[in-house]
């Protein structure tokens, strides 16, 4: 089950075709500190990432990011980017997760507690 599940989807990690690409054509360049790796053609004109886990993109560190659009030439671990001191830390996506950020005033915010001048009806 664990073949087929491998052959036809592609969130359950790399499937066979990648697998079979990046085993014939991939150079191993990288890898960062959530376990991800990095690859590239022998030619340097297409480069890949391999997630380990599950497939989220906004797991890629901006470094590598910049390196898989060819912004960057260079690797991350070879010349890293210089930080200002206003930025923050790279963060993975919260979004559908308990963390996720919400605003005052949303209806995922925490909601007040009810004061004690409310009486319920109740029927005779």
């Amino acid at each position: 089950m664990k073949f087929i599940t491998r052959l036809f989807t592609w969130w359950h990690g790399q499937t066979l075709g990648t697998q079979l690409f990046t085993w014939r054509k991939g150079q191993k360049v990288g890898e960062d500190e959530d376990g991800n790796i990095y690859y590239q053609c022998k030619d340097g004109k297409r480069r890949w990432v391999i997630f380990a886990g599950e497939i989220e993109a906004t797991k890629i560190s901006p470094d590598w990011h910049g390196w898989l659009h060819h912004t960057f030439d260079d690797r991350p671990g070879d010349n890293p980017l210089v930080r200002k001191s206003w930025q923050k830390p790279h963060m993975i996506n919260k979004t559908g997760t308990p963390d996720a950020y919400a605003p005052s005033g949303s209806l995922r915010a925490a909601k007040p507690k009810s004061t004690s001048d409310y009486d319920a009806w109740q029927p005779e």
